[in-house]
């Protein structure tokens, strides 16, 4: 019944996030859930266990996602600020391919890891497993198999969240986001054993990678407040002054973040 009452919860929450678009964390709320049916039914709660392996994991995994992508940021525009825009932004996007596959590898160490468990510990409270046993192979392909069918099926809307909402990312900062936050979720996995949120993390690593671009505030208003920059009318044209991001201008042959050219080939520089 305490795992029930956990799932329960936990998938309620998910829902109603997922129906708003809000990128919350399902590792957390499986937890909460957790130690909150736990508690409710006078069951043990080891608290050094859950402040060691998830609180100070909670905490640390943003801020060390945010600072990562945004090294790794700073860190493309100096290697390529002598390139050419066009040829770096199809080479990322290539790029962006092994990134967002490291992404969803780390995605799956953790994510899924936790699904397992969850199902491993009703299998051994209802006594159909001993706690030394493996993991079932059936259960390894139902975490796999739901994972995977829930990013097809309803995972557009937290995609838009992230990829557009928060900040309208480029081939360069989607390759540098997902970088940083692969390598925050193996460390986690692989070296500490530790359950971190894969949502906060690719959150921060975007805020990250945004920098002074910042973001909106309609969206990150939501997990925190930052300021957001556009450019202003291009000259000819109907539409609202878009995102600068790494749209990087010819300007000696090289990138130049936060200018884009005109229409008569002078360059504008956003303001606030």
């Amino acid at each position: 019944m305490i795992v029930a009452a956990a799932l329960i919860g936990a998938i309620v929450w998910n829902l109603i996030t997922w129906y708003f678009g809000l990128p919350s964390s399902s590792s957390h709320a499986l937890i909460g859930g957790l130690v909150g049916s736990a508690l409710a039914s006078a069951s043990v709660v080891h608290w050094d266990g859950v402040v060691e392996k998830v609180v100070i994991p909670m905490v640390l995994s943003p801020v060390i996602g945010f600072s990562l992508a945004a090294a790794i940021m700073i860190a493309i525009y100096w290697i390529f600020r002598n390139g050419q825009p066009g040829k770096t932004n199809r080479g990322f996007r290539y790029a962006q391919t092994v990134s967002a596959a490291a992404m969803a590898l780390g995605h799956g160490l953790q994510d899924a890891q936790k699904t397992m468990g969850v199902i491993f510990l009703a299998l051994t409270v209802g006594g159909f497993a001993q706690p030394s046993d493996p993991i079932p192979q059936w259960v390894i392909l139902s975490a796999a198999g739901a994972i995977s069918l829930g990013t097809y099926a309803g995972g557009w809307r937290i995609m838009r969240t992230l990829g557009r909402r928060i900040i309208a990312l480029d081939p360069p900062q989607g390759f540098a986001a997902e970088s940083a936050a692969a390598t925050v979720l193996y460390g986690a996995a692989i070296g500490f054993g530790a359950p971190i949120s894969t949502t906060h993390t690719i959150t921060t690593a975007i805020m990250g990678v945004g920098g002074h671009q910042a973001a909106q505030r309609g969206a990150v208003g939501r997990r925190g407040q930052h300021r957001d920059r556009v450019d202003p009318h291009h000259p000819g044209r109907g539409h609202r002054g878009r995102r600068v991001l790494l749209r990087p201008a010819r300007h000696r042959g090289g990138l130049t973040p936060g200018k884009t050219p005109t229409a008569g080939g002078a360059y504008m520089t956003s303001t606030s």
